[in-house]
């Protein structure tokens, strides 16, 4: 195999074949790990900005300290990773619904693993974010219908481009009306989009909750050598200020 490129690891999964890859980027002189479902490039080590961002901008809407916080998508951890750095933050439940990205971080085949199982307030739980977000018992298989203070996603590409056409239904307004219970007053919903801010998708928000609005993340992508622009949604439910942990 040429040491310009490898595939870590590939496992079928019930919506498509799951590969782990490292390539060399000759342009940039650095290597790369890419995650690609069937033909779909799902998030590459490249490009992460945004998905720090979600992070970042979800927890800065908070304030007080042991705060509990979801990431729907683990992925290469970088979301769950910034999450982590904020000594706010008390514990965090991530939650995905392919097993092989699990094993990747557990067994420490992609860098962010050992940082992110050797923190004792971050577990890392496999199951369908959108069945849990329908559902009564919620996102902590120990504590059934536990709320949280934050819920930060970043699953599909958009809320109109789905990784499998059954998420469809947690983007409507009866949906986000039922995801919007698993959290704590004055909690904060951050949602990744691939794409510029759409009002509509905003406005759907605003009807679910209190407060809705949508940040625009801008970086530089250097193989095109311009600039990229996506989407962090942001809502809060309502009653007053932000909650402290019990």
């Amino acid at each position: 195999m040429s040491l310009l490129f490898e595939e870590l690891d590939y496992r079928p999964t019930p919506i498509g074949a799951l590969s782990l890859r490292r390539r060399r980027e000759l342009k940039l002189g650095v290597d790369i790990l890419e995650i690609k479902l069937g033909e779909e490039h799902l998030m590459s080590s490249l490009f992460t900005a945004s998905e720090i961002a979600l992070a970042k901008l979800g927890l800065a809407e908070l304030s007080g300290a042991g705060l509990d916080v979801v990431v729907g998508g683990l992925g290469l951890g970088y979301t769950a990773a910034a999450v982590l750095e904020s000594l706010s933050v008390g514990s965090l439940v991530v939650i995905e619904t392919l097993e092989p990205v699990i094993d990747w971080h557990v067994s420490g085949l992609l860098p962010l693993g050992p940082q992110l199982t050797g923190d004792p307030r971050c577990r890392l739980v496999l199951g369908d974010f959108f069945a849990l977000a329908a559902s009564q018992a919620g996102f902590d298989p120990d504590a059934p219908s536990r709320q949280f203070d934050a819920i930060l996603v970043d699953i599909d590409h958009s809320p109109e481009f789905f990784l499998d056409p059954a998420n469809a239904g947690f983007y409507t307004p009866d949906g986000l009306a039922r995801f919007a219970t698993h959290m704590k007053p004055g909690g904060v919903f951050g949602l990744w989009s691939n794409e510029l801010p759409d009002e509509t998708f905003t406005a759907r928000l605003a009807g679910a909750f209190a407060e809705a609005r949508a940040e625009e993340v801008t970086f530089h992508n250097p193989l095109q050598d311009k600039d990229f622009t996506q989407t962090v949604y942001l809502a809060r439910t309502a009653s007053g200020s932000p909650t402290r942990a019990a």
